[in-house]
């Protein structure tokens, strides 16, 4: 380039000469622009043959856009500008010729390891009848891809991508006890590092098959079994393994929502080979579940009014033999105590299998108020049928009102012999009234003739005032017969008070008896819940 007397940069003439090759092509075209007398754009005008502006900005423009510095920050220049992000570039470099229907192995030869782990969430319905057991759990499993590895200095140094679930390789781990496909949310992405280590978390509800025992309801504790293994391929292509420590997994309860009926207590993992055929074996991985149900509840609802009711019945024994509200306070009690088991049958669980020991105890207390209301009816009849009744016998009386005083430690036994002493007395006076009534001319209307049947005592009273004896006569037979009501009418009272004793001996022995067995049925379904409670 020529030199001007301007400067070292400058214009001769009509002709525009820069002078310094290491401006930018922007700075030469600022200078070219300014040389000449006019304006730059005059200037430039004249250079050109007098050219629009629109020809001069569009000159402007393509002398910037053909300059190296504007070069150097586009791609394809000196220091190129990455032409998508890495994460972009990431995954077309490993998806670009992934093979997802393949094991992700270089050799055939070499085994899949898939290390998975379960943590409870949520317990949400047991099914007794249906054997069913509906759990929330959180799942996670990781695998090694030998195809999904990188070099984080290729890719801004990003050691971990998330890739679409559909997209790659999955093992086929499924749990042998499912019956039903739960409302789990789909979760659409696995995480890759650049080792190759996929990892799939996702959360599912499970309805799996669980073999329920209630017997012991409701203190009853479940162990339900989640085995997860692959639904194809063998333990030589695909084998389990733990991803944590069992104890670690035993009492993890970090993230169980503990606030329904049933309580996690822990969760065991044990690994075993399942094998079909001879050559044939499958890894499995099982996790048992075991829960305890929270018996307060079924504690107030069904066991408390069962035993007040009871005490209630037991109560109702203090109530006098002979009166006849006993058998309607006991009938009460049995029609209330119907109610209530009509009212806790849909509680109770109900399998075909087996019966709670709950229901048992319903039955038998059912059971013990019917013998408590044939005892009381057996009671009652034997103290009110007063004039069809014969005698006591000499056996039940020695047996009831004498031993079985004793054997009761009735506190009233002497009153029960002097009763009995009295009786035999009144018994034998009635009898000897009876024999001397019987030589009485009451049934004499002749003197003559009571005095030849009823000896010489009588004969001579009569003797001396017929005009009267027909009048007394009448008097004497009424009034023997009035004695003889009035001492039979003793002898019913009497008889009427020895079945009364021995009812309410009778009374007091069955009702020990009842007691008893209600004290030991009580006490056994006590200890047997306390156990099951603090097993």
């Amino acid at each position: 380039m020529e030199m001007s007397q301007q400067g070292p940069r400058g214009c001769a003439g009509s002709r525009c000469v820069c002078a310094d090759s290491t401006l930018s092509a922007v700075q030469q075209l600022d200078l070219l622009m300014g040389c000449g007398s006019g304006t730059p754009d005059e200037e430039f005008g004249r250079q050109e043959g007098g050219g629009s502006s629109v020809d001069k900005v569009k000159l402007r423009k393509l002398v910037f856009a053909n300059s190296p510095d504007v070069q150097s920050t586009r791609p394809g220049g000196g220091t190129p500008e990455p032409s998508e992000p890495a994460l972009r570039r990431l995954s077309h470099h490993l998806l670009a010729h992934y093979q997802k229907g393949t094991r992700p192995v270089r050799d055939w030869r070499t085994t899949t390891n898939v290390a998975i782990d379960l943590m409870v969430y949520a317990i949400l319905s047991v099914d007794e009848k249906d054997q069913v057991l509906t759990t929330y759990i959180w799942y996670r499993q990781h695998w090694t891809d030998e195809f999904l590895k990188w070099d984080p200095a290729r890719f801004d140094n990003l050691t971990q991508i998330s890739l679409p679930v559909e997209s790659i390789w999955v093992p086929d781990i499924l749990i042998n006890e499912f019956v039903d496909v739960g409302k789990s949310p789909h979760v659409p992405y696995v995480y890759v590092s650049h080792h190759g280590e996929v990892q799939n978390l996702k959360p599912i509800q499970v309805m799996t098959a669980c073999s329920l025992d209630i017997y012991n309801f409701p203190f009853d504790v479940q162990n339900c079994s989640l085995t997860f293994t692959s639904w194809l391929h063998h333990i030589r292509d695909i084998n389990l393994s733990l991803w944590r420590q069992p104890e670690l997994v035993k009492f993890d309860q970090s993230v169980f929502m503990n606030q329904g009926e049933w309580e996690l207590l822990y969760v065991l993992s044990h690994f075993q080979e399942f094998s079909v055929k001879s050559s044939d074996s499958y890894a499995e991985m099982k996790f048992y579940v075991v829960i305890r149900r929270r018996p307060l509840f079924y504690t107030v609802s069904l066991l408390l009014p069962s035993i007040f009711l009871m005490v209630m019945d037991i109560v109702g024994f203090y109530l006098p033999p002979h009166s006849g509200e006993r058998v309607s306070f006991k009938i009460t009690l049995l029609l209330g105590y119907s109610v209530f088991l009509i009212i806790v049958s849909d509680t109770l669980p109900a399998t075909a299998v087996g019966t709670p020991l709950i229901g048992i105890y319903f039955v038998v207390c059912m059971a013990l108020l019917v013998i408590s209301l044939t005892e009381t009816i057996l009671i009652v009849c034997l103290v009110h049928k007063q004039d069809l009744q014969p005698h006591v016998p000499e056996w039940l009386k020695h047996l009831l009102l004498e031993r079985a005083t004793i054997l009761l430690c009735i506190r009233d036994r002497k009153k029960f012999s002097q009763s009995r002493m009295q009786t035999l007395d009144t018994s034998r006076q009635v009898e000897n009234n009876d024999s001397t009534a019987k030589p009485t001319p009451y049934v004499c209307e002749d003197p003559r003739e009571c005095g030849a049947v009823g000896g010489t005592r009588s004969a001579p009273a009569f003797a001396g005032r017929p005009e009267g004896s027909a009048a007394l006569q009448e008097v004497l037979r009424e009034t023997t017969a009035i004695r003889q009501l009035l001492e039979k009418r003793e002898e019913f009272r009497d008889l009427a008070r020895e079945w009364l004793q021995v009812g309410y001996v009778l009374d007091v022995l069955l009702f020990r008896v009842y007691l008893a067995a209600v004290l030991a049925y009580s006490i056994t379904l006590g200890t047997l819940w306390s156990v099951w409670r603090d097993a």
